[in-house]
């Protein structure tokens, strides 16, 4: 391992998007915080370094083996690559992998969880860090695979030692996910990695479609007789019932939904994971426009209903019962009207919208590419 000027240069090496920005905010402390965990005068030096390391393969072998060659051509003496890609090896989800004698770290971002990614993402790489550098001190620390990696982030995790680093084995040391709660913590880092709200302002077509149905039905009087009518288990219906058809709809025209042209148990619970992930992420981005489109019609509401009108013609006062009821039912039904504006919108806008842009290139690869070897 080099270390030039008694200074160990770490490098960040990032996919575009949130890996860059979770490796650049944490990069502004990670010297000083280096410096106090390893102890003994050490000093560290971070780069962050953006690049489409993953472009292409989910293949974690050769995934390491780029990392391994972009570092051989620096002058780096610990590399740490940061995706927000959920990988898999040997039928395992995979958190981190590493390479000691090459000074290597692979970091799949969605088997850290959906909550507290900063911390926990910076926890790791000082912890996988540390472990990369080795200790300074006459082997009281035991030998390597005993040290403790990741700090309290361990304890979720399960260690795996393949064996010494080689030319068929590029890692030493995994650490993998596992049980029901592994899979509920990738899929909320998948989900969290997508960046749900962004469905909100990424389909201005259907969100168009669905105001300026929400618009004309709050002043349609069959629409207040029907609100004023409806019972509060129906208005809970037509609100799942618009929300599932939204969604529905988004998935089925946008072709979101993934098909493995594998039919290896792996390929299937990655089509499971994915599918899983697509579910969540535009649930979370329907309700967030439901919710804004409720708010909408209700504000609409005050200012263009007359209490005298609506009174004679649905025999009941315009009071904050009536405000609410009639704004929640217009809610439901400009969300279909949504759901078929969002026909307007290009698939490659809903993609956009709905999905990262390392899970957008995976998808399109996947696509235009059925021949693809199963990740390892």
């Amino acid at each position: 391992m080099r270390v030039s000027q008694g200074v160990m240069v770490v490098a960040l090496l990032a996919d575009p998007d949130a890996p860059t920005e979770v490796a650049q905010r944490m990069a502004r402390t990670l010297p000083d915080r280096l410096a106090d965990k390893s102890g003994q005068g050490r000093r560290f030096d971070v780069e962050v370094v953006s690049e489409p390391f993953t472009s292409g393969t989910e293949d974690p072998p050769t995934l390491m083996r780029r990392i391994m060659d972009r570092g051989s051509a620096e002058n780096w003496d610990i590399v740490v690559a940061l995706t927000d890609l959920p990988l898999h090896s040997h039928g395992r989800r995979l958190a981190v992998q590493l390479n000691r004698e090459h000074g290597l770290a692979l970091l799949s971002l969605p088997s850290l969880g959906g909550l507290r990614l900063q911390t926990r993402a910076r926890r790791a790489v000082e912890g996988t860090v540390i472990d990369l550098a080795g200790p300074q001190t006459t082997g009281a620390e035991g030998p390597p695979q005993d040290r403790p990696l990741l700090g309290p982030v361990a304890g979720r995790l399960t260690p795996i030692h393949p064996g010494p680093a080689g030319v068929e084995e590029t890692a030493d040391l995994r650490y993998v996910v596992s049980g029901p709660g592994g899979y509920l913590r990738v899929l909320l880092g998948m989900v969290r990695a997508n960046r749900p709200w962004r469905l909100v302002p990424g389909l201005s077509k259907a969100l168009a479609a669905a105001l300026a149905t929400g618009a004309i039905a709050t002043v349609n009087s069959t629409v207040w007789n029907l609100a004023a009518s409806l019972s509060t288990p129906r208005l809970v219906i037509a609100m799942a019932g618009s929300v599932a058809i939204m969604i529905g709809w988004l998935i089925v025209d946008a072709h979101l939904w993934h098909r493995s042209a594998e039919s290896s148990p792996e390929a299937r619970q990655r089509a499971r994971l994915y599918n899983a992930s697509t579910v969540v992420t535009v649930s979370i981005g329907v309700l967030i426009c439901y919710v804004g489109l409720l708010v909408i019609n209700w504000v609409w509401a005050l200012f263009i209903l007359n209490d005298q009108v609506f009174a004679s013609l649905t025999r009941n006062p315009l009071r904050a019962e009536e405000y609410w009821t009639l704004s929640w039912f217009v809610a439901s039904v400009a969300t279909v009207g949504g759901a078929l504006g969002s026909g307007l919108e290009s698939d490659e806008a809903i993609r956009a919208a709905a999905y990262s842009k390392r899970e957008q290139e995976r998808r399109h690869t996947l696509q235009n590419d059925h021949g693809d070897q199963p990740s390892k």
